[in-house]
């Protein structure tokens, strides 16, 4: 029997606001440490010096700190997908990509992105079972969101760590919404990935945006309702007005009435989490991709 400590959600405070971004402590190890920008606040909330470092995906609201904590603690393994550990051994395509979608944001929302040294690079494919901090974890490949996404799924409690595969919810709500942003969203591997992490039965989900959920099949199962719900809205939007500012306010507009209705006072919150806008530019990338590849 595993004596490791229960995972402990750090609120890093992402913008000043709480319930944005947790990571979790494993005690030893931490699950997506957020940007480099709140790593004070990470930091004070840690309780040992992390020896490892495991990334559900390489976003910048879950991975942007990997190069400063590598920094900080030079022994430090980081654990992240083979698709994912380019991009943070030199993270120029990466900044380059974000630096499209928050322009003069980028400092005051992740602060410095440093490159990660490749001796501190652990590689994963899924598949794997990984020990770290007194625990299996098995790892799963889990594409949708993004192409070198992972699951971890640790045996000694039940506990799935699941990133942004699990979509976005904001306690005390329970209101699930899928985050999709440019540029690799792909709903039916989403889907799939959505299907093995049910497959695997967690006893609860622990999630960067927000926190631990208790109750993992309705849970899962939202997911997946309002990943279609987007995901249709998207493509009928872009049917009846093409790819025009039209398009893209009817989007924001229906979005945010769902998001008001279903979450409440939790509402606001989601749009630091989860921007919306981004929501629209990830899916009318995808479709636009899906109508390419149907005319070769």
């Amino acid at each position: 029997m595993s004596t490791a400590a229960d995972p402990r959600p750090i609120d890093v405070l992402q913008r000043g606001r709480e319930r944005v971004i947790s990571a979790w402590d494993l005690g030893g190890a931490v699950v997506d440490p957020g940007p480099e920008r709140r790593i004070e606040t990470l930091i004070e909330g840690l309780a040992d010096e992390p020896r490892a470092l495991l990334l559900t995906h390489i976003h910048l609201d879950h991975a942007g700190a990997a190069g400063a904590l590598a920094e900080r603690f030079p022994d430090l393994e980081i654990y992240v997908h083979a698709r994912g550990a380019p991009h943070l051994a030199d993270p120029s395509r990466l900044l380059a990509s974000a630096e499209r979608i928050y322009g003069d944001e980028m400092e005051e929302l992740w602060g410095r992105v440093l490159p990660v040294p490749e001796r501190n690079l652990r590689v994963l494919e899924g598949g794997e079972t990984i020990s770290v901090a007194g625990r299996q974890l098995d790892v799963e490949y889990t594409p949708g969101h993004a192409s070198h996404h992972v699951v971890y799924f640790d045996r000694s409690d039940g506990t799935a760590f699941v990133g942004d595969v699990a979509g976005v919810r904001i306690p005390p709500s329970d209101f699930v919404r899928p985050p999709t942003p440019p540029p690799d969203i792909d709903v039916d591997a989403w889907h799939r990935s959505i299907d093995l992490v049910a497959a695997r039965r967690p006893a609860r989900l622990a999630l960067t945006h927000f926190g631990m959920v208790d109750d993992p099949p309705p849970h899962l199962a939202q997911m997946k309702m309002h990943l279609d719900l987007q995901a249709g809205l998207a493509q009928r939007l872009l049917e009846r007005h093409g790819d025009s500012p039209a398009a893209a306010a009817a989007f924001v507009d229906e979005v945010d009435r769902w998001t008001a209705e279903g979450a409440g006072e939790a509402a606001s919150v989601f749009e630091v989490g989860a921007p919306v806008e981004q929501m629209w530019l990830g899916l009318r990338r995808y479709w636009g991709k899906q109508g390419a590849a149907a005319a070769r």
